[in-house]
């Protein structure tokens, strides 16, 4: 683990102490345009969400389900550029006080310029990067850059992984280690896999400090039983429907909703 403070387990530490768990809460920028997706992640940090994950839309994306591919396809036939990430993070951190993940597929950030991209975020305030399709062992330089410049680096653990590669995941996150919940796609699940919970298990016993369980999770109930045995919960789906539906107002509600979901007893 790296020794600088990381702004995301802070704010999952924080969560703790108020005897919660923390929500982690996705949206893509520019959905349905730039200026709406500004609006809509203050709207969510003000409405219970204690980190954001700001999606960089992207024109292969492997990992998100239907709803969150339509609206990165609307981003981008709307114009997106990787610039408008760090505006957004600007904006937004001008409002709130809340930790900005953004979540990328690795070739963007490469033909940005990994070193380039790492400063922008950085200077627009952001936090760090989950990097859903690239590996410790290929991310040498993010590994290098991130740890000089003390950005956040998330890297996602499946069910499926060896307690080797778990242990490579651990010894290489800060912030805190995206557990997948289930094998595939992003989106909602009527029931979360009993493998999220074993999954996590296996990564406090390679020495996971921070494990936010990610991938399927879409109400209040399962964002509760997520955190039975996980410090935070990623929510994305959910929260993009919401905003594609009934705008940022409705986003708000269901922000809030969910968010009643992270208290525990």
């Amino acid at each position: 683990m790296s020794a600088h403070e990381s702004q995301v387990a802070g704010a999952i530490r924080a969560a703790k102490q108020e005897r919660r768990g923390a929500l982690v809460g996705y949206l893509p920028v520019g959905f349905p345009d730039l200026d709406t997706s500004v609006a809509a992640a203050i709207a969510m940090a003000r409405s219970g969400a204690d980190v954001l994950e700001l999606g960089l839309p992207y024109s292969d994306p492997v990992m998100d389900g239907a709803i969150i591919q339509e609206a990165t396809q609307t981003a981008l036939a709307d114009g997106f550029r990787v610039a408008h990430v760090f505006e957004a993070i600007r904006r937004v951190r001008e409002a709130v006080d809340v930790p900005i993940l953004v979540m990328t597929y690795w070739n963007p950030v490469v033909q940005y310029g990994v070193e380039r991209f790492a400063e922008d975020l950085l200077a627009a305030g952001g936090a760090g990067l989950i990097t859903p399709d690239i590996t410790p062992d290929a991310a040498a330089e993010w590994i290098e850059i991130s740890e000089r410049l003390g950005l956040d680096r998330v890297f996602l653990a499946a069910p499926s992984s060896t307690d080797e590669r778990l242990a490579l995941v651990t010894r290489s996150t800060t912030g805190f280690v995206y557990t997948v919940s289930t094998m595939g796609i992003t989106g909602e699940r009527a029931q979360l896999d009993a493998a999220a919970r074993e999954l996590t298990s296996r990564l406090r016993e390679q020495g996971a400090d921070l494990a936010c369980v990610g991938i399927g999770i879409s109400t209040a109930e399962q964002v509760a039983a997520a955190l039975d045995y996980a410090d935070g919960a990623i929510v994305g789906t959910a929260f993009v429907r919401a905003l594609r539906d009934g705008g940022v107002e409705r986003l708000a509600e269901v922000v809030r909703d969910i968010a009643a979901g992270t208290a525990r007893s």
